[in-house]
């Protein structure tokens, strides 16, 4: 019965390592999974694997049980008057269980996890997909990852394999800690898969412990023992104080280091060309058909509503070099700044052509729609053309900065801002062409006297909003010719030009610029704001460090005016950024022109990597030192018993009369090496009662004779005997002393070692 009962926590233990894909999926899809995929290759073990009694003549002639008790106990135990019950006969052999749980799995995983795929006829391509390469799918696809059959197919796998590595281990071996390892393999999985999820698995984990510590006091007896009930009524509460206090403990383990991140070793999707036109050319198309609703947007406060994120220029045009992998619904969060406020929305698209996916900056959740993300930008595309109805909820959370934030920034130095600063010659180009110094010339002039990034950044802004007006019939386009002549000559553009113009003249300062493409306004009737194709927005953008990407408006004032009278104004957020910009600048005041000298950053009032204080560590070694100083004292009587009933039967004798003496230690006796086996029994009728002397007696008669005599004519019988003996003089001793005494003699020191006798 031991090992059936080991069976039901296995299936526990395999169902709970599962669970821990939850920072993966989520707990909602993992549960059903975890569940079936752990209960029935149980069962299915459990059936053939389970030791089984024999019939007929087996049965008839199973006297002795000796091969029940080789067979783990099951069936071969004897009966009060010495007869025997049964032979237990050997499970089926391994490799019958092995083929019939493949196909119980094959059609588990049909009837459940691979369902959706069977009305659709994808079933094997599904199932191949999910054993071969969910792991790799699931690597290159933002946390929580949908899920999709062939994801699941992963966790449905590897708990059905542990949980029938589990329960063969538990009915075809004594060994006691033996069926939880192949647990820890779903474990290892989970954690590397889970490395970037939300969530914690702490209380799984700590769970898990309990489980891990219930198996082995399930299986802690011997196969010559009875079930031992009190071990195990002591030893559960013991379990669950390990497993909270591995929950409690967890949170302050000084892990300073970062965790091992597989997806930094698979190789990410390449850039793809999301939509065959950009974003950026239809500008021109847009302001000159203001009217077309492109999207609704359901919201208590007005947003900017990104588009696409261009950060590679090639002297002719603009693209982008996102990196886009698949998320069941989490965008990755970008550079905090100072302050952030929460918006939410729920955007309807109408006539918004191409794949890219409008929302505000920057966005953390999407539902409804199915989305690729760029982790780096945070920027969204869909994996199809937008169609007119689509709806979908986006959570954002949009950054903002004081002047005080914006003063004491550095321009980043990363590799992402030195892609952003490069200049390229422009196809098939063997010189730089002549634009870029003058472009140098004219940035230069516009930033005379400025002393810092931000001061730079902010002058060159409003320099372009008085230098050139804003003209929606202007001609589209933006290479280094149609850029030097909006400069130079013609000085009237769309946000097309006025963006791109800027971002050119920043890099040539050695500032990382790049363009964002996106809507701003729209007509507002209670809380849905209808965004037309007039107020489509470019606006360029400068990285600093800690920062990040921080918007710039270099539109002249007229360009809002020109829209007509229902449009949304400026939202609350830009008006309050180019305010701290310019209250930022104002605040640089350096020693003249051509000084490049820089106010200093601020640092954090709260220094980020101070050292973890000495109490933490004190407190964390003084806490596992209890706990493992509590679980030894408690377990290290039960695994000293546990040896003592092992052995040959003279070795059983002796054991049971060291068990005895143990008992008789909490009621007085300090010793027993001066004294006879029959002067102990004495002691024990005076100080428990006549009834321990009768077991007492007997039992010192029995190690006399293991001792002295050349050979007894039953000596199994003998030692089982003895046993009895010691274990009815135990709960004696425990009605004379009373449990807290014993309690107490377990919880110190000396219970850690044997005494000597």
């Amino acid at each position: 019965m031991t090992r059936y009962v080991s069976c039901v926590v296995t299936a526990c233990l395999a169902a709970v390592a599962g669970l821990a894909f939850q920072r993966v999926f989520g707990l909602g899809p993992v549960v059903p999974v975890a569940a079936v995929a752990a209960i029935v290759p149980t069962v299915l073990s459990a059936l053939l694997s389970g030791p089984r009694k024999a019939k007929g003549k087996d049965a008839a002639s199973g006297g002795a049980g000796g091969e029940g008790a080789a067979n783990g106990g099951v069936g071969g135990e004897r009966s009060a008057s010495g007869g025997s019950r049964g032979r237990a006969r050997s499970p089926w052999p391994l490799w019958i269980s092995l083929v019939l749980t493949v196909v119980a799995w094959a059609g588990t995983a049909a009837v459940t996890v691979l369902r959706p795929a069977l009305g659709d006829g994808t079933l094997p391509q599904t199932l191949r997909e999910g054993v071969l390469s969910s792991w790799k799918a699931i690597l290159t696809t933002l946390l929580p990852a949908p899920a999709k059959p062939e994801f699941l197919m992963l966790v449905h796998v590897l708990v059905w394999l542990a949980a029938f590595a589990s329960a063969e281990t538990a009915l075809r071996t004594s060994l006691r800690a033996a069926p939880a390892v192949p647990v820890l393999g779903v474990w290892a999985v989970a954690l590397l898969l889970g490395v970037d999820g939300p969530g914690s698995n702490l209380p799984i984990a700590a769970a898990t412990v309990v489980l891990v510590g219930v198996l082995v006091l399930v299986r802690s007896d011997g196969p010559d023992a009875r079930p031992a009930w009190r071990t195990l009524a002591l030893g559960l509460p013991c379990a669950a104080v390990l497993g909270g206090l591995a929950f409690a403990m967890g949170p302050l383990v000084p892990v300073r280091a970062e965790p091992y991140d597989p997806r930094e070793q698979v190789q990410a999707p390449p850039p793809q060309q999301r939509d065959g036109v950009s974003p950026l050319d239809r500008v021109g198309g847009w302001l000159l058909s203001p009217d077309q609703v492109m999207f609704t947007v359901t919201s208590k406060r007005d947003e900017i509503e990104r588009l696409a994120v261009l950060d590679r220029f090639d002297g002719v045009t603009w693209s982008s070099t996102a990196r886009f992998v698949p998320t069941g619904s989490r965008v990755p969060a970008g550079p905090r700044p100072g302050k952030e406020h929460a918006s939410g929305q729920r955007i309807t698209i109408r006539d918004l052509p191409g794949v890219w996916v409008p929302a505000a900056d920057r966005p953390r959740r999407v539902d409804g729609m199915a989305v690729v993300v760029d982790p780096a930008s945070g920027a969204l595309a869909a994996a199809q053309p937008l169609r007119p109805g689509q709806a979908y909820t986006v959570d954002s959370q949009v950054p903002e900065w004081s002047a005080d934030d914006l003063a004491g920034a550095a321009v980043a130095q990363d590799a992402e801002a030195r892609a952003a600063r490069e200049l390229p010659w422009g196809p098939g180009a063997t010189r730089p062409p002549v634009q870029l110094a003058e472009f140098k010339r004219f940035a230069q002039a516009a930033t005379r006297g400025a002393v810092s990034p931000i001061q730079q950044a902010a002058m060159l802004a409003e320099y372009l909003k008085r230098y050139a007006r804003y003209d929606v019939t202007a001609p589209p386009g933006h290479s280094y010719r149609q850029l030097d002549y909006f400069l130079g000559e013609g000085r009237r553009g769309t946000p097309e030009h006025f963006a791109t113009a800027y971002a050119l003249l920043a890099r040539s300062l050695g500032l990382p610029a790049r363009i964002t493409v996106g809507f701003d306004g729209g007509a507002r009737t209670g809380d849905t704001v209808q965004v037309r194709s007039g107020d489509v927005m470019v606006w360029p953008e400068i990285k600093f460090q800690r920062l990040g990407w921080v918007r710039f408006n270099p539109l002249p004032e007229n360009a809002r005016r020109s829209r007509k009278n229902d449009a949304v104004a400026a939202g609350e957020t830009q008006q309050k950024l180019e305010q701290a910009q310019k209250n930022a600048a104002s605040q640089q005041r350096g020693p003249g022109p051509g000084k490049t000298a820089q106010k200093e950053p601020q640092k954090p009032a709260a220094a980020e990597d101070a050292p973890t204080p000495w109490w933490v560590f004190a407190s964390i070694g003084a806490a596992v030192l209890a706990a493992g100083y509590l679980l030894a004292v408690l377990l290290a009587p039960s695994l000293r018993r546990r040896r003592r009933r092992s052995g040959p039967p003279a070795e059983r004798i002796a054991g049971a009369w060291a068990q005895a003496l143990d008992h008789l230690a909490d009621v007085g006796l300090s010793t027993a090496r001066t004294l006879t086996a029959h002067e102990v029994a004495r002691f024990g009728a005076s100080t428990v009662g006549e009834e321990a002397h009768g077991h007492l007696r007997p039992l010192a008669d029995l190690v006399n004779r293991s001792r002295f005599a050349p050979s007894h004519p039953d000596p199994h019988a003998a030692a089982d005997q003895a046993w009895q003996h010691t274990d009815r003089l135990g709960r004696l001793v425990t009605a004379k002393a009373g449990h807290l005494r014993r309690l107490r003699r377990r919880l110190h020191p000396r219970s850690l070692r044997a005494r000597r006798h």
